[in-house]
């Protein structure tokens, strides 16, 4: 293609001025953080052990949590069931086999909600600041 003439009339098109900017300061990478909790973790310390021993408590509260709802809303049908002239027949089936799987199905899901955050509570103690933090699991 050629290069036309400016036109009298019409002046030459000023160039567009560009600002250069450099890496904004929060994308800048910078050192690691110095993680207390992670280097006593790695040496094996007993103030390590005590971190590992803490979330192990926290993952069996909630475990035994867990164990105790489904206790209760299990453990109580036949006691329930066993009291004379309460309840007929059908009713119990359908409540066995119907009512009990989403009661069994929240207590699953609370735990499971618990155990990821207890575990996510841990990795914020352990992780350092500056890294992303550990892709979720959607359910």
């Amino acid at each position: 293609m050629q290069d036309l003439p400016p036109q009298p009339h019409r002046p030459a098109a000023v160039p567009r001025r560009e600002t250069v900017t450099g890496v904004p300061r929060a994308a800048r990478r910078r050192a690691p953080a110095y993680t207390p909790a992670r280097s006593e973790i790695c040496e094996q310390t007993s103030l390590g052990t005590t971190y590992v021993r803490a979330l192990m408590r926290s993952q069996l509260r909630a475990g035994l949590g867990a164990v105790a709802a489904l206790a209760l809303a299990v453990g109580v049908l036949p006691l329930l069931f066993a009291l004379p002239g309460t309840v007929p027949g059908p009713l119990v089936w359908a409540v066995l086999g119907v009512a009990a799987y989403p009661v069994l199905w929240l207590i699953a899901r609370w735990y499971v909600a618990r155990a990821e955050r207890n575990e996510a509570d841990f990795a914020g103690l352990v992780l350092d600041p500056a890294d992303p933090p550990p892709a979720r699991r959607r359910p």
